[in-house]
């Protein structure tokens, strides 16, 4: 349960990047990237510090979790953007 939650967490913190970075002089353009390394980075903290059950049994699976939980989280802002917009 706790990896899941670990991948979940992730997820939440890049898409928080990402929000920070919609309000910034940064373009947006640039969003997807940084959240994909803002998730490799975590996802490689997560396994070094040992988060249990963390879905990763090696450091390149660790970093692979993180940069697709960064990248979901700019997936997740699109889907409620596209919901809004037909609403």
């Amino acid at each position: 349960m706790f990896g899941i939650a670990g991948v979940a967490a992730i997820t939440v913190i890049c898409y928080l990047v990402g929000a920070a970075i919609k309000v910034s002089p940064l373009d947006s353009k640039f969003i997807p990237v940084i959240c994909g390394i803002v998730g490799a980075v975590l996802g490689a903290v997560a396994f070094v510090v040992g988060m249990p059950n963390f879905p990763a049994a090696d450091i390149i699976t660790a970093v692979a979790v993180g940069i697709v939980s960064g990248l979901a989280a700019t997936g997740a802002d699109q889907v409620v953007k596209q919901l809004k917009a037909q609403g």
